[in-house]
């Protein structure tokens, strides 16, 4: 007689909800909406507790004390590296290296890498898609280091076409950084395809995970990039704290990017040794209490299910794409075939500003402007775009409210 596997118990967003106190809350005497989770996610009762807990009974400054608060804060904080060690499928915890967010992630692979490597003539591929964290960087070592950014084209869908990306895979690139997804439209790119075509032609790369790890499950092993970044509070931790993933054997010949306390070996005034990784790169005291919450809020995550959570946001992004379809007048840019939970909108003769000011009215929370991605906008000749973005404890009634809402902007401006 052969076995049958459990069933997956129905996602209950009901529970899920009930772990979120703001989603409690009235704004504006309405029942919030928050569908802004692409810029910072709302955080769980096990994160706000948890930070709680420690700065009231655990708090001590960790490494090197030998006094029992200081060695229990270590335990926590390292533990919290090896559960991003785990939510990344990193090969080691040395893999892990702590920082306040994605921006500094790649700033420090620029800073390091990029300025031990680029030289002049070399180039720098990156996406059209990209968030200006991972453009300014290269810009500036580029100008630097007298290299040339060049920048693989989006289509009318909002995505980089594979051969497009490939096609700028010269000789000359050292470097090729890109969105695992796109903050803007929502556009997941195949970074596998793309990471295996720079691994073939020994270029680094770096992707932005930004937006990807609330959503997806990220295995940078199968991915086999070589830096891999993202930010606690898109995926429901603190912010100011982050992580990036190097891969050992690329970390290890890099210099430190900046000088202090905690990354070096020993110091005179004649020379200084620097730690192992990922300690080298760690300079000064970090957000000690972030660290090990953003450790609890990826262990959140993985208890609720990664492939659970994307089934769900998937759902939502079917029913809010038909849903503000209907709206006369409402043009939805990106409409890749792939996409994460992200609609962005604009409406016929309203400024999307003014279109978020009155749902916030009705306590909906939407994003609106470039969102720090202008050359996007620029692509589809807009100025700025309104932006709804799913998470795991959106609802489709609170879609409706959207719809709705909108409706009621509409009528405004008739």
């Amino acid at each position: 007689m052969t076995a049958t596997k459990a069933a997956a118990p129905a996602f209950d967003v009901r529970a899920v909800r009930a772990e979120f106190p703001i989603l409690a809350r009235k704004v504006n005497g309405r029942p919030l909406v928050y569908l802004d989770n692409a810029a910072s996610a709302q955080k769980p009762n096990c994160v706000i507790n948890g930070l709680r807990d420690f700065y009231a009974n655990e708090y001590a400054n960790i490494h090197r004390a030998v006094h029992e608060l200081s060695q229990q804060a270590t335990e926590r904080y390292e533990n919290a590296r090896r559960t991003v060690q785990r939510f990344l499928n990193a090969a080691d915890g040395r893999e892990i290296v702590f920082t306040r967010g994605t921006t500094e992630s790649i700033n420090l692979v620029m800073q390091s890498w990029g300025r031990a490597n680029v030289k002049a003539g070399d180039e720098v591929v990156i996406t059209g898609l990209e968030h200006h964290s991972n453009i300014v960087p290269w810009q500036m070592l580029c100008e630097e280091k007298g290299a040339k950014l060049k920048v693989a084209a989006i289509n009318d869908a909002g995505e980089v076409p594979f051969e497009e990306f490939e096609r700028l895979l010269t000789p000359r690139v050292k470097l090729a950084a890109f969105s695992h997804v796109s903050n803007a439209l929502g556009t997941i790119n195949p970074v596998a395809p793309m990471t295996a075509a720079c691994k073939q032609r020994g270029i680094v790369t770096v992707i932005d995970g930004a937006q990807a790890v609330p959503h997806l499950a990220v295995d940078v092993q199968a991915l086999g990039c070589d830096f891999y970044a993202f930010s606690g509070h898109k995926v429901y931790g603190p912010s100011g704290v982050g992580a990036l993933y190097g891969r050992a054997e690329v970390l290890e010949k890099m210099p430190p990017w900046q000088g202090g306390g905690d990354m070096i070996r020993s110091v005179t005034f004649e020379k200084t040794e620097y730690a192992d990784i990922p300690a080298r790169f760690e300079a000064g005291t970090p957000s000690i209490a972030d660290g090990i919450a953003l450790g609890l809020a990826l262990e959140y995550v993985l208890g609720v299910g990664l492939d659970r959570i994307a089934a769900h946001e998937h759902e939502l992004l079917l029913y809010g794409t038909n849903k503000l379809s209907e709206i006369p007048g409402l043009r939805i840019l990106g409409t890749a075939h792939e996409k994460a939970g992200v609609i962005s909108f604009v409406l016929d003769r309203i400024h999307a500003t003014d279109a978020a000011m009155i749902l916030d009215q009705f306590g909906i929370a939407v994003r609106t402007g470039h969102h720090c991605a202008q050359p996007v906008m620029d692509r589809f000749k807009v100025a700025a775009t309104a932006r709804a973005s799913f998470a795991m404890y959106n609802t489709k009634e609170e879609i409706d409210a959207l719809a709705e809402g909108l409706q009621k902007v509409r009528r405004m401006f008739a």
